[in-house]
């Protein structure tokens, strides 16, 4: 690489500002973002199971809808439509609500899929108890269910990592938004766009190790 191509001071000196105003940003849409994709996907999916028809109709009817447009429609129609119904939050809230909303819709066909494979006798022997219905879900079926499908959460929060630059679209100054800013202001747009790239590429790699550990973990548990 030539010197008009690629500057290595300018790398070194953008580097800590991309991080610092970036990083943490994207760490803390991506976190906030998944508790509520695996909170509300939990939600979404009893609903789904619900003995009362129109419930559980409705449910998938929301469900589906999420799932059948893109995330960037959703981020837009939250920042832009909702403050015109009087429902109004900043750039960074906004972005997590709509990465946590997206994804749980998702998280509840995981969260469904564990539940089946929960073996029948355990609905049966808890029904031969007569425990509350309340109760088996909670000390029955659902501390088997979560820890089977904890991988396959762990892989859609890596998904949602690498969707946050997204939310550039509405003013969140991610990771990616930090360095398009650092590019804007020096027109050189390399070197910050290539510590954005190495930077998304160290957590996704970083947590999709964790993923495989969870995975070796839930194998030798069950």
């Amino acid at each position: 690489m030539n010197d008009e191509f690629w500057q290595w001071d300018y790398f070194w000196e953008v580097f800590p500002t991309v991080v610092g105003d970036g990083l943490l940003i994207t760490l803390q849409a991506t976190v906030y973002g998944s508790i509520i994709a695996y909170v509300l996907g939990l939600v979404f999916a009893l609903l789904r199971r619900s003995p009362i028809r129109v419930v559980s109709t409705v449910t998938w009817a929301i469900i589906e809808f999420i799932r059948s447009t893109p995330l960037l429609v959703q981020i837009f129609f939250l920042f832009f439509v909702f403050p015109d119904f009087g429902i109004r939050f900043d750039a960074l809230t906004t972005g997590v609500i709509a990465l946590g909303l997206h994804y749980a819709t998702y998280a509840a066909e995981v969260y469904r899929a564990g539940i089946e494979a929960v073996p029948v006798g355990q609905w049966e022997a808890a029904t031969a108890l007569s425990l509350p219905r309340a109760r088996t879900w909670r000390a029955v079926i659902l501390p088997q269910a979560i820890p089977r499908v904890l991988p396959a959460l762990g892989n859609y929060t890596i998904s949602m990592l690498k969707e946050t630059p997204l939310l550039l679209v509405i003013g969140v100054t991610d990771i990616a938004g930090a360095a398009f800013q650092q590019g804007s202001a020096a027109f050189r747009y390399v070197e910050p766009i290539t510590i954005a790239g190495i930077l998304f590429l160290v957590l996704s790699y970083s947590a999709s190790l964790l993923v495989r550990w969870l995975e070796r973990r839930v194998g030798t548990v069950h």
